[in-house]
C-alpha cells in the first residue's frame, strides 16, 4: 500500500488547518479556555538526545503530565484520569523498549504498540512528540476539527499509530494478530499492548487471552493500566476482575504485578518479559486515576472531563512542584 510519510501528512494537515481556521465548536468547550503555552520546544529532547536513566525518565513523565493537562485544556474535552495514570508506563515503554523515532515509523521490523484503551491517547501523543515523531507544538491541536491528533488513536490520520482504537475490548485482539504475524513471518519484533481495566470486562478480551496462550505468543507483552476506575464507577463494583492474576495464570500467561508509577518496577518487569519464553506476558500495573494532580486522583468525575482555566492552572502548579 502506498502510504505517505508522517511528515508529508503533517504538511498536508497544516495547510488544511491554516486554510480552514476551524476550532472546536464552543458548545463542547468549558469556560472557553484561554491558551496556555506548552513547555518551549527547545526544552524537549528527542530520543537520541534523551537521558534515559530512571530518574530522568520520571522527570520526563511529569513534564508530559503538564503536556496532557495543556492539551485537554485547549481541547475543552477529553480524558485526563486515564491519561495521567498511563504516562509513567508509556514513558518507560517507549523510550527504553519500543524506541519509536521518525526514522523507524514505517520500518517493517519495528516493535509494534497498540493502545487498546484509546481514550488515553493524550499520553501517547505526548510521548510521540517527545520522540520527535510529531511536532511538539501540534499537541495543542488535540481534538480540533481537521487536526490529525484525534480524540482516539486513528491510523489513517497518523501512521505512527499502529491501530485505530477506542471501541474498547478490541485492541488485544489486534495486538495478538500482529504477534502471530511476526511468528509466521519469522520476524524478531515484539508487540506491546496497553489495556484498561474497564475494557478487560469484555468477552472479546478473554477470547484473545485464551488464544494468545494457546499459540504461545511469547512476543506479545500486555500491560494493564489498572487504575480501578471506569466511566460508570469503581471497576470492581461494576464487574469484579479479581482474582485477576490467578485467572491469567490459569490461562497460561506469564504474569507480573507491579506499581505502575514506579519507573524502576516498570522497567524491571519489561526486561523480564523479554527473557521469559513460551508464554505471552501480562503485566498488571496498579495505577491511580489522575495521578499527579491531587483533585483528579481517584474520582470517576475526571474520567472524561477537561479542566477549566482555574483547574488547569492548579493542576500544572501541582505537577511543576514535582519537577523542583
Amino acid at each position: 500500500m502506498n502510504r505517505c510519510s508522517i511528515h508529508e501528512k503533517d504538511r498536508h494537515l497544516r495547510v488544511i488547518s491554516d486554510i480552514a481556521g476551524i476550532d472546536v465548536p464552543p458548545r463542547i468547550q468549558r469556560n472557553q479556555p484561554r491558551k496556555i503555552a506548552l513547555i518551549p520546544i527547545h526544552n524537549v529532547q528527542l530520543l537520541k538526545q534523551m537521558d534515559l536513566t530512571l530518574p530522568a525518565l520520571q522527570r520526563s513523565a511529569n513534564e508530559m503530565r503538564i503536556d496532557i493537562i495543556r492539551m485537554l485544556h485547549a481541547a475543552g474535552s477529553g480524558h485526563p484520569g486515564g491519561s495521567l495514570s498511563l504516562i509513567d508506563i508509556l514513558t518507560v515503554l517507549f523510550f527504553r523498549y519500543v524506541k519509536r523515532s521518525p526514522d523507524n515509523v514505517a520500518d517493517p521490523d519495528r516493535h509494534r504498540f497498540v493502545l487498546s484503551k484509546g481514550h488515553g491517547v493524550p499520553a501517547l501523543y505526548a510521548v510521540l512528540a517527545r520522540s520527535g515523531v510529531i511536532p511538539h507544538e501540534d499537541l495543542l491541536t488535540l481534538r480540533k476539527v481537521d487536526s490529525y491528533l484525534q480524540g482516539h488513536p486513528h491510523n489513517r490520520s497518523l501512521p505512527a499509530v499502529e491501530a485505530s482504537t477506542g471501541s474498547l475490548g478490541q485492541g488485544l485482539s489486534i495486538a495478538q494478530g500482529m504477534a502471530m504475524t511476526a511468528k509466521l513471518d519469522g520476524k524478531p519484533y515484539k508487540v506491546y499492548c496497553v489495556t484498561g481495566d474497564g475494557e478487560t470486562q469484555e468477552g472479546q478480551t478473554w477470547e484473545a487471552l485464551l488464544s494468545a496462550a494457546h499459540f504461545k505468543l511469547d512476543n506479545l507483552i500486555v500491560l494493564l493500566d489498572y487504575n480501578k476506575g471506569q466511566i460508570d464507577g469503581p471497576t470492581n463494583d461494576i464487574l469484579n476482575l479479581e482474582p485477576l492474576a490467578a485467572k491469567l495464570q490459569a490461562f497460561n500467561w506469564d504474569v507480573q504485578e507491579i506499581d505502575g508509577h514506579d519507573i524502576g518496577a516498570i522497567d524491571a518487569a519489561l526486561t523480564r518479559a523479554q527473557e521469559e519464553a513460551g508464554k505471552p506476558h501480562y503485566i498488571i500495573a496498579h495505577t491511580v486515576k489522575g495521578k499527579g494532580v491531587s483533585f483528579m486522583e481517584h474520582p470517576t468525575e475526571w474520567h472524561g472531563k477537561a479542566p477549566n482555566n482555574a483547574e488547569a492552572d492548579a493542576a500544572i502548579k501541582e505537577i511543576e512542584a514535582l519537577l523542583t
